[in-house]
């Protein structure tokens, strides 16, 4: 699909789900980037790897059941740090992050469509959140300043750009020397058929957009990143399957973590 098609299937999508109300039994369930109601929200982020503790955290309709992951289990984050969250849709990964960084961190999430930032900047206010805000932007280019953050989060959003190799040098800028990379993604571990490549769900759905860990690796190497590694999550089988039942995509892709780091030099690799 043509990049710009694909981005407007994407954020009307997106803009859908930012307006349903999840406590409707007719919510849709399937798919990562479709919410369940309110209660198979909750179930579908305890599957990605969230506890109980943090769901009870964040404001009620920040959680939207969406992702394939916790990238919070491997950002270490610390206080004072400032985190960009790539993707942050309802802000459930970004209100997490400000209670590990507190009042002296700061975080910043970062969609394209401007229904999930109304829902994200209502739910930032409902609990005064202070040290969250959410800007309006592509992933490919990024509204941050270089050098500003200590850690860039992202739940399965990055399989969802055209251009992935420019969202990881995008990244590598805006981190600060030493900073790091925690992902949550999918990748592609067999051929797609040709009917779930063409399929505008699969587009959508985090499934056809996938890319195989190696080329993943490659990217994060051009875009100057160090130390990254790619681990794919086998037991992310049922999770994966649970996105459209019946049609196989477990056997094409699985969760994974992605880890990188920008080296303190904070320099790309010459050409």
């Amino acid at each position: 699909m043509e990049t710009n098609a694909l981005k407007t299937l994407v954020r009307e999508r997106y803009g859908s789900i930012a307006t349903i109300d999840t406590s409707s039994c007719c919510a849709p369930a399937s798919s990562c980037c479709a919410p369940g109601t309110a209660s198979g929200a909750a179930g579908k982020a305890q599957l990605m790897g969230y506890s109980a503790e943090e769901l009870a955290a964040v404001p009620e309709g920040a959680n939207l059941g969406l992702g394939c992951g916790n990238p919070q289990a491997i950002a270490a984050l610390q206080p004072g740090e400032t985190v960009i969250d790539l993707g942050s849709g309802a802000g459930f990964d970004c209100f997490l992050a400000a209670r590990q960084v507190g009042p002296g961190g700061h975080v910043i999430g970062v969609d394209m469509t401007h229904e999930m930032l109304a829902k994200a900047r209502a739910n930032a206010a409902a609990i005064g959140a202070a040290n969250v805000e959410f800007r309006l932007g592509e992933l490919e280019h990024l509204p941050v300043a270089d050098n500003t953050a200590d850690v860039i989060l992202s739940n399965c959003v990055i399989n969802l750009v055209p251009d992935k190799a420019q969202v990881f040098r995008e990244a590598f800028r805006v981190l600060k020397p030493g900073g790091r990379l925690a992902v949550s993604d999918v990748v592609n571990i067999a051929p797609l058929s040709a009917a779930l490549q063409a399929d505008a769900d699969m587009l959508c759905g985090c499934i056809a957009g996938a890319a195989p860990a190696d080329r993943v690796e490659a990217w994060l190497a051009d875009a100057g990143f160090e130390a990254a590694r790619v681990s794919v999550k086998p037991e992310s089988r049922a999770l994966i399957a649970s996105w459209a039942p019946g049609s196989g995509i477990e056997d094409c892709v699985a969760s994974a973590i992605i880890e990188a780091r920008k080296p303190l030099k904070g320099e790309r690799p010459s050409r």
